[in-house]
């Protein structure tokens, strides 16, 4: 399969609830992450580190700061004539209200993107799963199998998200059985909602679905038609980790301060490409210390940060300590402020000598723009 062969779709408001601490102003594939980058980024440059140079991001609700970090599409190489980043706003019918309900009608509003398209194959995907996916491997077995859908699982246990499936296979990887809503504690086979068609075929089955109001599409399209399609799995055997809760989102973040894990994710024949913003280097003050920690560009370092992720733009006043928390873009930690195991969004504010305790288990979160 050639990467200009096939269309990438990109569901930017899937599971939003799960983390709504952070999505209450912002959709998923904007939720900032590691440092400097967007969850959204990693399903971009999955596919274009694959070749794809056609891109539609269907869209929901609270997308404003995800236009602005998408632009043109120009860090993606996605700024085109032809081809390119398309962004898909809630299309308005009579039965959807202009806000689609489930991904059914997401697709079919984006019915009219997909007839303009001459790809022949599609590749769907979430925002809240981060992974550094290589989707030749993933065509390559797809086209391998003569399958009619392939879908990128991971062994572990399943996220605790609504109409993740859980999957049964034979020996030759063709799943016999697609479970939802599985809860075990035990490893399983679940899909990180990642999936390779033929376009035709997603548009037929959009279609029947839409003509018997079905709107459930692991559930009226994948599992209803197991035995109808044949629908194969693909393992995932690199770092993989998926969103489904503010605890999820601590824990993730901070497994990549092992630089095992982050050399998996950020692996340097397969960059993940991000918005950038030209700033000054880190500046760190005389008496501070940093520790095992991930410091983005424009921060001042005047105390100490031990087991953290600092976005761009942190202060960390003198005789602060921070210490395993993730402190978002432009935030200001006081002097003499303790925080540990503290999530804080953007732009929020540690007035001085103020004390923060979490614990891993159980995160401090601070809003965007708070004060304390």
């Amino acid at each position: 399969m050639r990467g200009n062969n096939i269309l990438g779709l990109i569901y930017s408001n899937a599971y939003d609830s799960a983390l709504h601490e952070l999505t209450n102003l912002r959709t998923m594939g904007s939720v900032p992450f590691c440092g400097r980058y967007r969850l959204i980024d990693f399903a971009l440059s999955n596919m274009v580190n694959s070749g794809i140079q056609k891109v539609g991001v269907i869209t929901k609700s609270n997308y404003r700061s995800l236009m602005d970090h998408l632009g043109t599409g120009k860090p993606w190489d996605l700024s085109r004539k032809r081809e390119g980043l398309f962004i898909l706003p809630p299309f308005s019918s009579a039965s959807s209200g202009g806000v689609y309900r489930c991904r059914i009608e997401a697709i079919q509003g984006s019915l009219g993107f997909l007839a303009r398209s001459n790809e022949e194959y599609v590749v769907m995907c979430d925002c809240n799963v981060v992974c550094n996916l290589d989707f030749e491997k993933l065509y390559a077995a797809h086209d391998k199998t003569g399958a009619d859908i392939t879908i990128a699982y991971k062994r572990g246990t399943v996220p605790n998200l609504d109409d993740v499936m859980a999957f049964t296979m034979d020996e030759s990887g063709r799943i016999t059985e697609a479970a939802l809503n599985r809860n075990t504690q035990k490893d399983t086979d679940y899909s990180l909602n990642i999936f390779v068609m033929r376009k035709s075929l997603l548009e037929r089955l959009i279609a029947e679905a839409s003509s018997l109001h079905m709107n459930d599409f692991e559930r009226d399209i994948v599992q209803r038609n197991i035995g109808n399609l044949k629908i194969f799995g693909y393992e995932t055997t690199g770092y993989a980790g998926t969103l489904d809760c503010l605890q999820s989102y601590y824990d993730i973040s901070m497994e990549l301060l092992d630089g095992r894990n982050r050399g998996a994710l950020f692996a340097p024949e397969r960059p993940v490409y991000t918005k950038t913003r030209d700033d000054m280097p880190v500046i760190y003050g005389l008496g501070s210390q940093a520790r095992n920690s991930l410091v983005a560009d424009g921060c001042v370092i005047d105390g100490e940060a031990e087991n953290c992720i600092l976005f761009r733009g942190v202060r960390v006043g003198k005789g602060a300590k921070v210490k395993n928390s993730i402190i978002m873009q432009d935030t200001f930690i006081g002097d003499g402020a303790e925080l540990n195991c503290v999530i804080t969004d953007k732009g929020a504010v540690i007035k001085p000598r103020k004390t923060l305790m979490g614990a891993p288990n159980f995160p401090v979160f601070v809003g965007k723009g708070i004060v304390i």
